[in-house]
């Protein structure tokens, strides 16, 4: 049988393995609109404490609560019989409930109703029932009635006061006061036992005292009993030997000899070795409490192992080893040694840990549908091992009825093909010696179509890139699968990217956009399906795109931190602002905006991290940023002088605060109440790392001394000053600078000298000690000695001879250094003798150069400064202006530095007689005159003709006339006229040239085209070439057919008032035109005519003919279209003269040829292209084709 049976236990275990993975038990949802419908056998909820102690003051309440399709009834027994609750008036039934309540109010007695109580809770599908609940009374003894004597101990000796309270339930808690309430005083030396006794590991005068009292308190009835006190009287021996004869009689004594020190000793436990038992999950405390002299200390370890770290905790001054949650792995042997400096003692506590049951695998409710398989499994453990036994709606199953689909296999129940009907609770028991574990578990078979619980069209929002649950919680019996469909049930959604679990819910694990959109889960079981719509949408997350960034900021500044975010428009942002991570502080000067926090007037008290953080309804982004608040530094203190020395002083002194921002530096000034008082002057400067410096003084000086802190942001206030610090006199250590010698008139020579300063006068009497003597003709030194004076007057020198001169500063206490000489000379007089000119060369017709011979140097009288050549024109060489009619111009001064011989006059008028003299010049004036030289210059180009009109317009013909140049610069050999049709296009013709005799101031022009308009270009020359041009347009008048058509309607009178309106219209339009001319405007053609240079510059070809730009009369700006001949500017002269030969002063400003710029040469480009247009305003017909 034996062999038999080995073979069928494998296969129940190879079945129940199966089971478990293949059976899945039905949860049963806590929806209520489910419950309502859904039968279920019945389920303590709740229950009072298996170990249920009562206070008899109060009314008895046992609990049990339980629940179940229909709602279950309720009964009770009490130490195994049934418990009749309507033959006890005093028990009632709380409605709807198994909750017992004993009232005991009326001065029934608790311990009447103590007991081992149980509830059973059934209706028509199972009975479930509770623990069995033990209920007894709180007790809480008074103490016996006993008479202490008192006890008197030799000091050194241990002692042991007991407490030994009444024994109560639940166990009082015991501590020692005195009279007055307080508790007594424990340390290493005296100390509290676990049982409530006081040790004492040897005894000290200071423990005399007559109030040793033991409480217990009782927790149950909060009631504290108190043992009559206790009086102990420690004496040494001598005051043994006094008192013993009175005390002989009637009280106890301890010790007949002196006590010395000893050795360690246990008084608790006794002897080497003792044996503790402790439950798992308890707490262990282990005692060893030692007496000796000197006190002993107590330390713990673990022979057979570590102690738990983690769990284990020292009390009661290391006496007291206490380790909570005992498990199996703290069983084992636990050494304590007491030692002092005579020795040690060691005690071994055996602990071993056994364990009342405890769950591995605690029966689970199981739902199963007809015909479904499932398993029970009640798995316990304990020490010992615990048995386990099985009931049937508390009924032991072996009694039970019998069931062909159920099979007990000890710790394990397996059902096979469950028929409706078989609903039942199942209990499951599990107890050894130190006692039980009891569990309902009940298999309801149920037979239910689907149901998805997920509210209908639910909406879930997520971030892009998160994960996405969508539910589908369900129940059915059978268990129904899950299907899920996107936007139509065309296509199972399976395989990635969605994962599916065993609850129904779908997971995207990372959603994107395209993932939105309808989600249809369909439930399908045996009995039927159902379905549910829910939709995603999916989100864009939210980012902040600008941080916040770290600010340094000074004190009394704003700041803004910046904090700009991008997220969904479709939901909410809310931004909050953190400061350390906690609340902005409530102050209005922190102002939050949508995008950013500004703080106005930063204070140091606003210094920290600041973080945005953006809230949706999804999600969140935060950044930070800290700031830090800067000032200058606080003014330095403390200043103390040491190392006094004749000539320095060591300042030290201590920094200011940096307010975050390091010092730089520290400035050192000094003040000099002796010789000027109230003014601080800067003496050195040290790195801001340190705080001294060695500072070398002058002599004579009452110093004070202040430091200025630098960091940054800038200086600091001044500290205080130091104490005055005098130096002694001395002789002067320098001489005045800056001596100069330097003779103001012809006959004296002034010599003068920069004073010293107080700090350097160096003792009292300041003299200034002034030396002099002639140059290469006197041996010895003439001197003066002077005071309060920067300057001494040598009269009666020679004019302008060199001396030598030196000043020496004297003093009380001596002379300074021997002074350095320096060279100066006697006053000068004016030159005596004038240059003579050698020649003038005439280079161009606006340059000529000059050349003179030197005057003698005797005859300067002083140092050449240079010469100055004068001159001016006399008149031209014009007939009309002849000899007897001069025309002086301003006279022009050149200045030439050094001794020159040569120099060049530009700015010159063509064809002009001119004249030219030169003086000599010193520091003290200029000499005579040279004799005036002549000299003529050539012809050069003409100016621009002084205007250019129009004096008869026809229809094909056009007659101009114009006025010579003002500047004609030479004899007029001519002038040459250009011009060219303008189109409605402003594209230019072809250009036309005359060339027209000097004596013509007009001329007519044939062929023309009528109604055109024509540019002209009108300029003048002599032999040296043409000069610039000026530029004017006209237009031919319209043809004479439609002038005579004109004249025929002008005959009708309709028509004179339309003209009328017209011409009235047409004045308007000119008023505005000519304002528009007035304020620069131009005419709309500028697009056309930037194309266009002008022809003289590059040739035109017959293709190419377009017409340009025109200014008014007033902005003189350049035509775009126009051009000036290359013969219109005065070239350059090819001269390698430098700019030296140029004179350093005069009345104008000269090109390098020497020609004035603007003025008396040829124009620059600009202006030959702008040209003089003419002074007469446009006429109503030109006016009229300009609109053409």
């Amino acid at each position: 049988m034996l062999m038999m049976d080995r073979p069928r236990d494998c296969r129940t275990l190879l079945l129940v393995l199966f089971l478990g993975n293949m059976v899945k038990a039905l949860d049963v949802p806590l929806d209520p609109k489910v419950l309502e419908g859904l039968p279920q056998p019945p389920t303590i909820t709740h229950q009072s404490p298996k170990d249920y102690i009562v206070d008899p003051r109060e009314n008895i309440v046992i609990h049990c609560e339980a629940k179940g399709k229909p709602h279950p009834s309720f009964s009770w027994t009490r130490n195994g019989i049934h418990f009749d609750i309507d033959k006890d008036s005093k028990v009632t039934m709380k409605p709807h409930s198994g909750t017992l309540v004993i009232d005991i109010s009326g001065g029934e007695k608790a311990e009447a109703y103590e007991g081992v109580y149980q509830c059973t809770a059934r209706n028509e599908h199972g009975t479930a029932i509770s623990n069995n609940i033990v209920i007894r009374q709180s007790r809480s003894p008074l103490w016996s009635k006993e008479k202490i004597k008192p006890i008197i101990v030799q000091e050194g000796v241990s002692l042991v006061l007991q407490c030994r309270p009444p024994a109560g339930l639940p166990p009082p808690i015991i501590f020692w006061m005195d009279n007055n309430f307080q508790r007594l005083p424990q340390s290493r030396r005296v100390s509290q036992g676990l049982n409530g006794d006081l040790y004492f590991s040897n005894v000290v005068t200071e423990d005399s005292r007559s109030d040793y009292i033991c409480y217990a308190r009782f927790p149950h009835t909060q009631t504290i009993q108190q043992k009559q006190p206790i009086t102990v009287r420690v004496l040494n021996m001598d005051a043994i030997n006094e008192t013993m004869a009175a005390y002989l009689n009637d009280t106890d004594l301890f010790g007949d000899d002196p006590a010395e020190e000893r050795r360690p000793s246990f008084l608790v436990p006794t002897g080497s070795t003792s044996s503790k038992m402790v439950l798992r999950g308890q707490v262990l405390e282990l005692e060893c409490i030692a007496e000796g002299l000197p006190t002993p200390e107590v330390a713990w370890s673990k022979v057979s192992g570590e102690l738990p770290t983690k769990r284990a905790s020292f009390q009661n001054f290391q006496k007291t080893l206490r380790i909570v949650d005992v498990s199996e792995a703290d069983a084992g042997e636990y050494r304590c040694t007491a030692k002092n400096r005579l020795g040690s003692v060691h005690h071994t506590i055996r602990v071993t840990v056994k364990a009342a049951p405890y769950w591995i695998s605690a029966p689970r409710n199981l739902v199963l549908a007809p015909l479904e398989t499932g398993v029970l499994t009640c798995r316990a453990r304990g020490n010992p091992k615990p048995t386990i036994s099985w009931f049937m709606n508390g009924v032991p199953i072996e009694n039970a009825p019998a069931d062909l689909s159920r099979k007990v296999e000890d710790d394990t129940i397996i059902f096979t093909e469950v028929q409706t009907g078989s609903s039942a609770v199942y209990q499951c028991n599990a107890s050894n010696e130190y006692g039980y574990l009891l569990s309902n578990a009940f298999v309801n078979v149920l037979a239910e179509p689907p149901r998805v619980l997920t509210p209908l069209n639910k909406v879930y929002q997520v971030i892009m890139n998160k994960p996405a649950l969508l539910d589908c919680a369900s129940f059915g019996s059978p268990l129904p699968g899950i299907t899920w469909f996107k936007d139509s049930r065309s296509s199972v959604l399976v395989g990635d990217p969605f994962v599916f679990h065993e609850n129904g819910t779908l997971e995207i694990p990372v959603a994107q956009a395209f993932n939105s959109g309808k989600y249809t889960c369909v439930a399908t079981n045996s009995f039927g399906i159902s379905e549910n719509h829910v939709y995603l949408e999916v989100k864009e997350p939210t980012r902040i795109l600008k941080q916040p960034e770290y600010k340094v900021v000074q004190r009394n500044r704003n700041v803004v931190f910046e904090c700009k975010v991008k997220h969904d428009p479709s939901l909410i942002p809310t931004m909050t602002w953190l400061k350390d991570n906690g609340e902005l502080p409530d102050d209005e000067r922190f102002i939050v905006d949508s995008d950013s926090l500004t703080i106005m007037e930063v204070t140091e008290n606003d210094e920290g991290t600041y973080t945005c953080i953006m809230n949706t309804t999804l999600d969140q982004d935060s950044a930070s940023a800290e700031l830090t608040v800067v000032e200058k530094p606080d003014a330095p203190t403390d200043l103390e002088l040491t190392d006094p020395g004749a000539r320095s002083v060591q300042l030290t002194w201590i920094p200011g605060d940096e307010h975050n921002s390091p010092i730089k530096k520290f400035l050192i000034q000094y003040e000099d109440a002796l010789h000027d008082s109230g003014t601080w002057h800067n003496l050195t400067e040290v790195p801001g790392t340190k705080t001294t410096a060695h500072l070398k003084l002058s002599p004579f000086v009452h110093y004070s001394f202040r430091v200025i802190a630098r960091n940054d942001i800038g200086y600091s206030l001044p500290s205080q000053p130091s104490r005055q610090y005098r130096t002694n006199p001395a002789a002067p250590d320098e001489n005045p600078s800056e001596v100069k010698g330097m003779g103001t008139e012809p006959n004296n020579l002034v010599i003068s000298w920069k004073p010293l300063t107080g700090l350097q006068w160096n003792g009292p009497g300041l003299q200034y000690k002034v030396m002099w003597r002639q140059m290469h003709v006197d041996e010895k030194w003439t001197s003066v000695t002077v005071a309060n004076v920067s300057k001494f007057v040598v009269a009666g020198t020679p004019t302008f001879v060199p001396y030598e001169v030196k000043v020496q500063a004297v003093n009380n206490y001596g002379h300074g250094p021997n002074p350095a000489v320096i060279i100066g000379y006697s006053g000068e007089d004016l030159p005596v003798e004038a240059p003579e000119i050698a020649r003038v060369l005439v280079q161009n017709s606006t340059l000529a150069e000059v050349y003179w011979k030197s005057v003698p140097a005797k005859s300067v009288r002083g140092k050449l400064q240079g010469y100055r050549v004068y001159y001016w024109k006399e008149r031209s060489l014009h007939k009309h202006n002849g000899h007897g009619h001069p025309h002086h111009m301003e006279q022009q001064t050149l200045t030439f530095s050094g001794n020159r011989s040569h120099g060049k006059l530009p700015g010159l008028h063509p064809y002009s007689l001119y004249k030219v003299n030169i003086k000599v010049f010193n520091g003290r004036g200029e000499g005579p005159a040279s004799t005036s030289q002549q000299f003529e210059t050539p012809e050069g180009v003409p100016g621009r003709p002084a205007f250019l009109r129009v004096t008869d317009s026809n229809l094909d013909s056009l007659t101009l006339e114009w006025g010579p140049p003002h500047e004609k610069n030479g004899r007029l050999t001519g002038y040459t006229l250009r011009y060219q049709s303008v189109n409605n296009s402003n594209e230019l013709g072809h250009l036309e040239e005359l060339t027209v005799p000097a004596n013509e101031t007009s001329i007519t022009l044939h062929n023309l085209k009528y109604s055109t308009r024509y540019k002209f270009y009108f300029s003048a020359k002599t032999l040296k070439g043409p000069g610039p041009s000026v530029t004017e347009e006209f237009a031919t008048i319209m043809d004479a057919a439609m002038a005579s058509r004109q004249v025929d309607i002008a005959t009708q009178g309709w028509f004179i008032g339309l003209m009328c309106a017209i011409a009235l219209l047409i004045l308007v339009l000119l008023i505005v035109c000519f304002i528009k001319r007035n304020k620069g405007g131009k005419y709309p053609v500028k697009e056309k005519e930037d194309a266009h240079a002008d022809p003289e510059i590059q040739p035109m070809k017959d293709d190419d003919i377009t017409f340009g730009e025109y200014s008014d009369n007033e902005d003189h700006k350049p035509l775009k279209g126009s051009r000036t001949p290359s013969s219109g500017t005065v070239k350059r002269d090819e001269s390698d003269d430098s700019l030296v030969d140029y004179g350093e002063g005069g009345d104008g400003q000269f090109n390098e040829d020497g020609s004035f710029i603007g003025q008396y040469s040829g124009k620059t480009e600009r202006d030959t292209v702008q040209g003089h247009e003419s002074s007469e305003a446009p006429s109503p017909v030109n006016a009229m084709n300009s609109f053409v």
